[in-house]
């Protein structure tokens, strides 16, 4: 059994969160599909990185989880998906930010099964003109 820790984010963390936020293993799930710079990266985290926490597996980074204007924003490293790493983080971000929601894509198929493996349910749909 793994143990997982939830840990604020610090500025240590800032390029493995860029890196996985780039990786193409992942950045599909992203709705926005850019890669993001070193410079992007730590002007967005001087902004935001308090809303972010850094999921530890035996104390190495598995993931993270941030929530902004009340979204979740989740990636867990493809070397740690499908052992509870993704719940984990969700479950534990719904504690400190309890009126959080999520946004997925709907070809988003993991990020779907996932919320609903945390205890999420769906209440609406958004519907865009493309």
């Amino acid at each position: 059994m793994h143990r997982l820790k939830l840990v604020p984010n610090t500025h240590a963390y800032y390029d493995f969160i860029r890196m996985l936020r780039n990786d193409p293993r992942v950045q599909h799930g992203f709705i926005q599909q850019t890669q993001i710079t070193p410079e992007e990266q730590h002007a967005y985290m001087e902004k935001y990185g308090d809303c972010y926490y850094v999921c530890l597996c035996d104390d190495q980074p598995a993931g993270y989880v941030g929530v902004i204007d009340h979204d979740i924003r989740v990636a867990t490293h493809p070397d740690y998906q499908k052992k509870g790493v993704g719940k984990f983080m969700v479950q534990e971000i719904m504690k400190i930010f309890p009126d959080a929601y999520a946004k997925i894509k709907v070809e988003n198929e993991a990020s779907f099964k996932l919320f609903m493996k945390a205890g999420f349910k769906v209440k609406y749909y958004i519907l865009e003109k493309e």
